[in-house]
């Protein structure tokens, strides 16, 4: 356990770190109104904080940098994720009070909301579709041989899919189709529906076991997308972390996975190997669940370097994933 002393300097070391990028010496340190102390007391401290493993001398003559014990000791000490600044507060304001449309429109345009303002990447992942109930049906031919299923959930998103048919489907019997199967599907979520009963009809039941089919893609699926990835080419020096870490976030399934790993052990934010992922040792990742009339439905986060402004992307992510589940909840997209 740190002393007062001790965790004033480590602050000031990580919050002049993330600012600037350069190893931090112990005569600036010594100048910050929250430390008060002489630098050679600021210079011992900051010797007994690397033997702890809270700080680490890059080169022999250089100043100081942050471990990535020393940046959760620093995460453990921030009292709550804060208020955000006035110009990002009125952004993510306007932004919800404008945005309407489809689910997955929101979702994307909402990654690149939050990468704008953390100057991080943004992760969010929406619900599966499997656990969401169908609200309506729609099945519309295209030609003689297609037909386009759209169907309606209940966290406002719309699956849609194009169905193949036979010549002699007539429109009465997709209209048919539409009747039997919003009988079956309304009110019931996607994943509980994998059959359905027939109509002693064979061309309404093609388009039923056509549409059914369709569907079942979707069921598994939990939606990711990712904004703002280009700001980890300005992260990193080296190029291959960069490439490696592009190349995991592109795995949308490691993605989901070390996201719901995470809220699964309580962790709003992961440093370095923390969150298990061994390409992203490099960085650093921040979480909020997204509630919906008391449920969780997703998640949103932010990815980028170790060396990140935590307060600010904590605070960010909290009040983002708020505004996005308030806006889901509302229907008001």
């Amino acid at each position: 356990m740190l002393d007062e002393r001790k965790t004033a300097i480590l602050r000031a070391v990580v919050q002049e770190y993330v600012a600037t990028g350069q190893p931090v010496g112990s005569t600036h340190i010594a100048q910050k109104s929250s430390v008060m102390v002489s630098s050679a007391t600021v210079r011992n401290e900051m010797v007994v904080l690397e033997q702890e493993g809270y700080l680490t001398q890059p080169h022999t003559s250089a100043g100081r940098i942050p471990t990535d014990k020393g940046y959760r000791h620093f995460v453990d000490s921030i009292s709550s994720a804060g208020v955000l600044a006035t110009e990002d507060a009125t952004q993510v304001g306007d932004f919800f009070k404008a945005t309407h449309g489809r689910l997955e429109d929101l979702l994307r345009h909402t990654t690149t909301l939050l990468a704008d303002i953390t100057h991080q990447t943004a992760v969010i992942v929406g619900p599966e579709a499997d656990t969401t109930i169908v609200r309506a049906v729609h099945i519309s031919r295209v030609t003689t041989r297609t037909a386009t299923v759209v169907v309606v959930l209940s966290n406002h998103n719309v699956e849609n899919d194009t169905i193949q048919m036979s010549e002699d489907i007539t429109d009465q019997h997709i209209s048919d189709a539409v009747s039997h199967l919003s009988r079956t599907l309304v009110g019931h979520s996607l994943g509980d529906v994998t059959t359905v009963s027939s109509t002693n009809d064979a061309h309404v039941d093609a388009v039923c076991f056509a549409t059914i089919n369709a569907l079942s893609h979707h069921r598994n699926e939990a939606p990711v997308f990712v904004g703002g990835a280009s700001s980890m080419a300005n992260a990193f020096d080296a190029v291959d972390v960069v490439r490696d870490v592009l190349s995991t976030i592109e795995q949308q399934f490691v993605v989901v996975t070390l996201l719901q790993d995470m809220l699964d052990r309580g962790l709003s934010v992961a440093i370095g190997a923390e969150h298990g992922v061994e390409p992203l040792v490099s960085c650093s990742v921040v979480v909020s669940p997204v509630f919906a009339d008391g449920e969780v439905i997703g998640t949103v986060g932010v990815l980028g370097p170790t060396r990140m402004n935590y307060p600010q992307a904590l605070t960010t992510v909290e009040v983002v994933s708020a505004q996005l589940g308030r806006h889901i909840a509302e229907g008001t997209l």
